[in-house]
């Protein structure tokens, strides 16, 4: 199994910016890419970013140049540095490892932004 942490998420004002962490642990090696998805209250959880094994990294329109995902593999971690915040991002975020056969989620941090 993989276990996810995040962390980061607080209050802010709009404008201000944050950086997520998802610490990484356990059967790491079966992990094809990570991502970021969010879900405000009420919405679906959305896809936010993600990143493969090679480096490539894909976003969402509305976090496109707001955002960047990123990963110190020797940390096992993955960040998520969010600038320009609007309070339209706030929600709870997740990070998501996925593995050939089996998908893994964070117990998510919550990002308010006002």
């Amino acid at each position: 199994h993989v276990q996810l942490v995040e962390s980061g998420g607080v209050a802010v004002q709009a404008g201000g910016s944050l950086r997520l962490s998802c610490v990484v642990s356990g059967y790491t090696y079966c992990i094809d890419d990570m991502s970021w998805y969010r879900q405000a209250p009420g919405k679906e959880r959305e896809f936010v970013s993600s990143i493969e094994d090679d480096g490539r990294v894909s976003y969402a329109d509305s976090v496109k140049g707001r955002f960047t995902i990123s990963q110190d593999s020797a940390k096992n971690t993955l960040y998520l540095q969010m600038n320009s915040l609007k309070p339209e991002d706030s929600a709870m975020y997740y990070c998501k490892a996925s593995c050939p056969d089996e998908q893994y989620w964070g117990q998510g941090t919550q990002v308010t932004v006002s």
